[in-house]
């Protein structure tokens, strides 16, 4: 008996894709005796090109069911049964991520119709599902769904087995998915380490530290880097001898100290964080006329920048959610290169600054409120946030515009003047990374409250 499956996921990092259409037909070699389909909530956002790809978004995936909720039905309709599909690999992990999650170690014999159309069907142009169908004459309808990929699939697999007139190349390939059983000493470090918020330190025999890492969750954090089959892992699987943890509570403090630990302890496996990787920045000029203009330019350390971003399309991008949130003129942030009226203006959404319209003073008032709210160049103030326990709160000291580093303060503890929040700061170095963290944290409002340092001068508390 077999499962022939497929499986549309959210996109995204390596073994934190979450499912988002399942299609599952029981087929007894002859004909598909049973069938499951069905849309999941994968509790994420899917990733902007898989929505174009499969045309499935968030909204439709508002109310459909979770995982848990299906996991049952999954386990129930492929019990017994090897499971097929186009890239078995991938629908295999994905599918066992999912259960991983639960707590629920899923584990099925495999077949892949990739492999076994190159040993059948030898010297086809190409190998990719829709490509593969179409020269087999194989009807394929709703591409890149998982009910007609997988049906596609039921109809590739029966050709196949039409083919295997020996059965020696499917009784061959047919193979248990290696059980992923962990070495005791990395189920020993997963055990030890909590669910919590905070930055994980992967050590050496001889105490060395050999990885640095963050996460909102450690323990899941582990789990994946000690199930996973990359080349980067595998080396960590083998050479790690402890693992020690600071929680912090807040992701916010756990980016800015991951950071720092890292350019601090030179970790032989975080090469592509050693060094700044925040290669744009939002710098401000001001045109003849005395209108205030945005300009994205390559980081320099030797000018002073509203912001700074990890590449040239995500400044681009955010550049145009600042201007139409805030009602600025394409042509003074950059967007429309234009000696006339910008693009908004054509369409009356702009009141007119790129032609001269606007008073300067008012189109300025504007920016200058971005500016207040988006950038704390020359700002005091504190930022509070998580603690590590229920009755405790983070909190980051910026003076003058410079990140000072952070502490944690008890609930019931009044903090009621500068020295006393002074003495519970932990010093921490001001760079270009550590100050896009924290512009990126302020920017999508990720933290509980921004409170201005002169509330503290004034004897109040921020408890």
């Amino acid at each position: 008996m077999y499962a022939i499956l497929d499986i549309e996921t959210t996109g995204g990092k390596y073994n934190e894709e979450g499912i988002t259409e399942i299609a599952i037909y029981k087929f007894d070699g002859h004909e598909v005796v049973d069938q499951f389909i069905s849309l999941v909530n994968p509790e994420r956002k899917i990733q902007p090109f898989v929505v174009n790809l499969t045309g499935i978004n968030n909204e439709m995936l508002r109310n459909a069911p979770k995982f848990y909720e299906v996991a049952k039905r999954i386990i129930e309709i492929t019990e017994g049964c090897i499971l097929v599909a186009h890239n078995a690999q991938f629908d295999t992990r994905i599918l066992r991520t999912e259960f991983d999650r639960l707590g629920y170690d899923y584990q099925r014999e495999s077949l892949c119709t990739v492999e076994l159309s190159k040993k059948l069907i030898p010297d086809m142009p190409s190998y990719s599902l829709g490509k593969l169908v179409r020269s087999l004459g194989i009807p394929l309808s709703d591409r890149h769904r998982a009910a007609g990929d997988a049906k596609a699939t039921v109809s590739l697999f029966k050709l196949l087995l039409t083919k295997d007139q020996k059965k020696e190349i499917i009784s061959q390939t047919v193979r248990m998915e290696a059980k992923r059983q962990l070495e005791p000493k990395l189920l020993d470090m997963i055990e030890a380490t909590p669910s919590v918020t905070g930055v994980y330190y992967m050590h050496r025999e001889d105490g060395s530290i050999i990885y640095i890492g963050k996460s909102r969750n450690i323990k899941k954090r582990l789990n994946q880097h000690f199930t996973s089959d990359n080349r980067k892992s595998k080396k960590i699987q083998l050479e790690v001898a402890a693992v020690t943890y600071e929680a912090t509570g807040s992701d916010l403090i756990a980016q800015l100290k991951e950071s720092e630990e890292i350019k601090r302890n030179k970790p032989v496996y975080n090469r592509a964080l050693r060094k700044t990787i925040y290669n744009y920045q939002l710098g401000l000029t001001k045109d003849e006329a005395g209108y205030l203009q945005f300009k994205i330019e390559k980081t320099n350390l030797n000018k002073p920048a509203i912001t700074t971003f990890t590449n040239y399309q995500q400044a681009k991008s955010q550049l145009f959610k600042i201007t139409e949130q805030h009602q600025l003129c394409q042509k003074h942030t950059g967007l429309h290169k234009t000696a006339g009226p910008c693009f908004l203006q054509t369409i009356k959404e702009c009141y007119g600054a790129c032609i001269g319209e606007e008073p300067v003073a008012d189109y300025n008032a504007r920016v200058e409120r971005f500016l207040a709210m988006h950038s704390y160049e020359n700002q005091n103030m504190v930022i509070i946030d998580h603690g590590r326990e229920v009755d405790e709160r983070s909190v980051i000291l910026i003076e003058e515009g410079s990140y000072k580093g952070f502490g944690f303060f008890n609930l019931n503890y009044q903090i009621n003047n500068l020295e006393i929040l002074r003495s519970i700061i932990s010093p921490m170095e001001d760079n270009r990374d550590a100050q896009h963290i924290i512009h990126s944290f302020l920017r999508r409002k990720k933290v509980l409250k921004v409170i201005p340092l002169e509330q503290l001068q004034n004897g109040s508390n921020f408890n």
